[in-house]
């Protein structure tokens, strides 16, 4: 799979990725910033605005005729926003790109934000917010994030809470849109049955007006963290769920390959440690998992559980013994669960990228925040250089005692059964 990257006149990025055999193509804005660049204040902007996009524009004034645009495609459109960036796709029929193109480019230019339609969605952002609340193994990642990263805006809810959403104005919104909405600061991936010379001059004719700004910067994470930290919510719920992690590598770690490796081993798939241990042998839980999330210059390394409320502990223990016993020598990677390892990454992403979203994603991010591009050949070339010893040592690393994290939801009352585990 290959790839072209050109700037616009006005400075804009076009990453375009052709796959002439798909019918269709998708179209993916990116904007290099997300809720760690929010004051506390305005906490939930960006996601927020997310939603405001699709609430009318001059030419499509409301969000039934915006809508409307987008099914008389038969188009999927959406858009996320993350803790360092936010994005707005459209897919459609590859022969439909021009009207595609200007549906994309209109919603996010031009939206009206209309103060009834601010005020409308207020209400559906608050429960947006108030549905978490009855999700624990949602919410319990909140509780994890807010626990590992404390007062940095990491550590917030991308959504905000009920307090800063009801306060937010569309002048905040202008404001929001006028510091960081420039081509400096953002990039359209585009990807599938298309013509590149088509989605130039397209983006050229939609896209021109944008303008170059100075970039702004989102404080960095201080790590201060010497001791286990524990977070209880004691709350009714048929399960107990659990998060157990420590502060993870950044986006260009030069052991990001390896840390993957060892998150894949320990908890990734059905034939992972901790789903053969926990689940198979044990029959402890029905969902558990291990997972690697990277930023600009932090991570973060976890494993989640939903359990037996009576059986909380004794997985917390199961978890962190296999958890430990990878960077101590107890439980020495063994045979071929290297290679399984490694194969389970690169067919994972092989299949993730039969997706043209997953391809505008998969070279989007690395636009934003790598410093190269890197094909998916090149990514499988450096998964096949980690070796043993590159795990164990980044093992060694993560997993220290004084930096580790719990968070807990569920009907548990007593902080101090945990605090044993954990010291």
């Amino acid at each position: 799979m290959k790839y072209k990257l050109t700037t616009l006149s006005n400075g804009l990025r076009v990453l375009y990725s052709n796959l002439p055999n798909l019918p269709s193509v998708a179209l993916t804005i990116w904007i290099g910033v997300g809720s760690r660049f929010e004051s506390e204040k305005l906490s939930g902007i960006g996601h927020f605005l997310e939603h405001m996009v699709f609430k009318g524009t001059p030419k499509r004034p409301s969000p039934l005729e915006v809508s409307k645009a987008i099914d008389s495609l038969g188009a999927e459109s959406n858009a996320g926003t993350s803790k360092e960036w936010t994005n707005f796709y459209l897919k459609a029929r590859s022969d439909l790109l021009p009207k595609a193109f200007d549906i994309l480019a209109d919603i996010l230019l031009n939206p009206l934000l209309k103060s009834e339609e601010i005020a409308r969605e207020k209400g559906v952002i608050i429960q947006e917010i108030a549905m978490k609340e009855d999700i624990p193994m949602e919410k319990v990642g909140d509780n994890f994030i807010s626990l590992i990263f404390g007062k940095n805006a990491l550590g917030r809810d991308i959504a905000g809470t009920a307090s800063t959403v009801k306060n937010i104005t569309r002048d905040d919104f202008i404001s929001y849109r006028e510091r960081h909405y420039d081509t400096q600061n953002m990039l359209l991936t585009v990807s599938g049955g298309s013509n590149e010379k088509e989605v130039l001059a397209l983006a050229e004719k939609l896209f021109g007006k944008l303008t170059t700004k100075k970039l702004e910067k989102a404080a960095p994470f201080v790590p201060d963290q010497t001791k286990p930290r524990i977070h209880l919510e004691s709350k009714k719920s048929e399960q107990a769920h659990f998060i157990l992690g420590f502060p993870g590598y950044h986006r260009t770690h030069k052991d990001r390959y390896a840390e993957t490796l060892l998150a894949t081993i320990l908890g990734r798939g059905m034939s992972s440690r901790l789903f053969i241990e926990v689940r198979e042998k044990l029959g402890l839980a029905y969902t558990i998992g291990t997972s690697v999330s990277r930023y600009v210059d932090t991570g973060v390394f976890a494993t989640y559980a939903g359990v037996d409320v009576k059986k909380v502990e004794e997985t917390i223990k199961v978890v962190l013994d296999q958890t430990y016993g990878l960077g101590d020598g107890r439980f020495p990677i063994e045979g071929t669960e290297l290679t399984k390892g490694k194969e389970y990454l690169k067919g994972r992403m092989a299949l993730a990228l039969e997706d043209t979203l997953e391809v505008n994603d998969f070279y989007g991010k690395q636009v934003l925040f790598m410093p190269e591009i890197k094909n998916p050949e090149d990514i499988f070339d450096e998964i096949d250089k980690v070796t043993e010893g590159d795990i164990i040592r980044v093992a060694k690393d993560i997993f220290k005692p004084e930096k580790l994290n719990l968070a807990v939801i569920g009907p548990c009352k007593d902080e101090g059964k945990f605090d044993k585990l954990l010291y």
